[in-house]
């Protein structure tokens, strides 16, 4: 989301703008506030049209048969002024990633059950729209957004009133009816559309949805043969096993309107795809969508909401007293400890036709289309995006599968230090004797070239065994450390000092390594503390007083990082590197094993505290991922176990 701008009202109608979600060619969308307290999404039509009578007339027809669309399949239309100067629509508000989102950059490929309760939600309410006399001309991935009930479809009916300038201004700016990838073949002939029309972008969304893939490939090879390929040629459907979701997909995208299925059949064809019983989509976006879904609705409003809008201006913007649209009094922050990913990253009511910025990217986007060749919209229309592109949040799973083998590992590589470490004790203990006064100087250089004949210390087997347990320990850590660097990147984005490439390439630096990863550990921590306590409120603040912590203590973290720097320490500012056997006599040999014992010793504790540190973090953040009515307090779980918070359908370990 983007702050207001000295562009924007402050009101539009009766609803207190609170950001904005984007703007295209056809307008600009703003996330809203009613006097009630409903948020909503506002999209306000820009001048330019609204002068246009074709296109005004057309637009109230369409958003007058919009507010009949009933169901809970879509975003219903709550409000509307088509006869304002410049007509707006506010519809309902949902907060969800979109589709595109969802595959593109959140998940990929949805399985086999999630499309089924995709195809079934979409395909009522397509039942919904064509029953109020509408054709949606435009359904693609970014128009259906995904919630913990079901898919929802928007921006209905929008894409008919800028057909009515489809041969005017609009054209120039490079709008289009219908997204290249997911239009139909008479869309691309420029025949007549109708609700059949809408059935070949179902099977186009389901296709995608399912393989990851457009059906007919994309615009790379040029956008001409994109359009040929939808009218001349079969869909690529390799991926899709046989069986009912494949003929329904194969049958919505049939050449000949006549033959794809009609609304009823398709009913009765989904009538069985839906399971109530559990969870419609994979549990990592369950529980992604369970942690964020509402995080822009606690938007803080930049100034006391008034009783009453101001009285509108003659273009709907509230007027100032000089008779000027009023500016906004002031910007709307997001709390940073509930930052969630704007428009841009799919999240909200996404821009419908002509609304909306420019992804720039994905299905919806191609290359040369539009007037600056750089791909159209994530909507139909053209637009620019002059708002920031921001990395999706990541989707947090939990680090459960990858910590238990990591501590498996750890304590396996443990053991065979255990075992080595003995065997070097027992090596300096004969060097303290070859080095005592009762062996006479004159033998002490034969006695110690005995003792390297002999080959004191650890065997080669304890050797290879330690090293066969410490490779793949080394692969699990940086694993474990890059999930739950992820997870704490999507608890809290803005709590982090160093970026993702430090979290894994800062165990490699020399030097740096010693305090680094301590500093990218810690901000992990922080963000994967229980939400009261990762930030202290500011009323405990300057009281010189200190609130006790209900979480877990970092005290542990610190003695784990203690030992492993004191290890790596003993490293640089000592021969630990070299072995004992180059050493030229018997004094110096003992003193390079002492070292060597020493950070054997500390890497020994340091081993044992990272397991601890391992299972403690796991489950601090295993529980951040646990629904709410199942999470316990940090401490009700016996130590190192994280609770069971999924029930039968948990998160998914990584």
């Amino acid at each position: 989301m983007q702050d207001l701008t000295s562009e924007d009202p402050q009101w539009i109608g009766g609803y207190r703008l609170l950001g904005r979600l984007g703007a295209g060619g056809m307008g600009r969308v703003y996330l809203a506030r009613s006097e009630g307290g409903r948020t909503v999404a506002v999209k306000l039509v820009q001048g330019e049209l609204a002068d246009q009578a074709e296109f005004r007339e057309r637009f109230r027809h369409e958003v007058a048969a919009a507010r009949r669309v009933g169901g809970r399949w879509t975003a219903p239309v709550l409000d509307a002024d088509t006869e304002a100067p410049r007509p707006w629509v506010a519809t309902g508000y949902i907060p969800g990633p979109s589709l595109l989102e969802v595959v593109k950059d959140l998940h990929g490929r949805l399985p086999e059950q999630s499309v089924r309760v995709l195809a079934s939600g979409l395909v009522r309410a397509l039942n919904d729209i064509h029953g109020a006399g509408i054709v949606h001309r435009d359904l693609k991935p970014s128009n259906i957004l995904v919630t913990l009930d079901g898919p929802r479809v928007i921006d209905f009916g929008i894409a008919r009133a800028l057909e009515t300038v489809a041969g005017g201004q609009l054209t120039s700016t490079g709008a289009v009816i219908g997204s290249p990838g997911f239009m139909s073949p008479e869309q691309v002939r420029g025949h007549r559309v109708t609700a059949a029309s809408d059935v070949f972008c179902l099977g186009s969304v389901l296709a995608y949805a399912a393989t990851g893939r457009m059906p007919f490939g994309s615009a790379e090879s040029g956008m001409h043969a994109l359009m040929f390929r939808i009218v001349s040629e079969e869909p690529d459907l390799d991926g899709l096993p046989p069986g009912p979701m494949r003929d329904l997909i194969a049958g919505c995208l049939a050449k000949d309107p006549e033959q794809r299925p009609g609304m009823p059949e398709l009913l009765e064809l989904t009538g069985s795809f839906t399971d109530g019983s559990r969870a419609w989509l994979p549990a990592e976006l369950t529980a992604w969508l369970g942690q964020h879904a509402a995080r822009l609705l606690d938007a803080e409003l930049p100034q006391p909401l008034p009783a009453h809008p101001p009285a509108p201006h003659e273009h709907g913007h509230p007027a100032a007293p000089d008779g000027h649209p009023a500016a906004p009094g002031g910007t709307m922050r997001l709390r940073p400890t509930t930052a969630a990913p704007g428009p841009g990253a799919g999240f909200g009511p996404g821009p419908g036709p002509g609304f909306g910025p420019n992804s720039g990217s994905g299905p919806s986007s191609w290359p040369g289309w539009g007037p600056n060749s750089s791909g159209p919209s994530g909507s139909s229309g053209a637009g620019s995006h002059s708002g920031q592109t921001t990395r999706p949040r990541p989707v947090p799973k939990s680090p459960r599968g990858l910590s238990t083998w990591l501590v498996l590992t750890l304590c396996l590589t443990t053991l065979g230090s255990i075992v080595t470490l003995q065997y070097d004790f027992a090596l300096y203990g004969e060097l303290m004797d070859v080095t005592s006064s009762a062996v006479p100087s004159a033998q002490q250089p034969a006695e110690f070239k005995a003792l390297k004949k002999d080959g004191g210390g650890a065997p080669v087997w304890a050797d290879v065994l330690v090293f066969l347990f410490a490779l793949p320990t080394v692969v699990l850590w940086l694993c474990w450390f890059r999930r739950v660097r992820l997870n704490a990147e999507a608890f809290a984005p803005r709590g982090h000092r160093l970026g993702r490439g430090w979290a894994l390439g800062s165990w490699f630096v020399p030097v740096a390594h010693l305090w680094i990863p301590m500093q990218i550990t810690h901000d992990i921590w922080k963000a994967s503390l229980p939400p009261e306590e990762a930030e202290t409120p500011s009323s405990h603040r300057g009281q010189g007083r200190r609130r006790r912590s209900t979480g877990p203590s970092r005290r542990l973290l610190h003695l784990w990082w203690a030992a492993w720097a004191a290890q790596l320490a003993i490293m640089y500012f000592s021969k630990s590197w070299l072995t004992w056997d180059t050493a030229a006599d018997a004094k110096t040999a003992r003193s390079v094993l002492a070292f060597t014992l020493a950070g054997e010793v500390l890497a020994l504790i340091a081993a044992v505290l990272a397991v601890m540190v391992v299972q403690r973090l796991s489950a601090m953040q295993d529980s951040r991922l646990a629904p709410p009515e199942t999470q316990l307090p940090y401490g009700a779980e016996p130590f190192g176990a994280a609770p069971s918070p999924y029930g039968s359908g948990g998160v998914h370990s990584s």
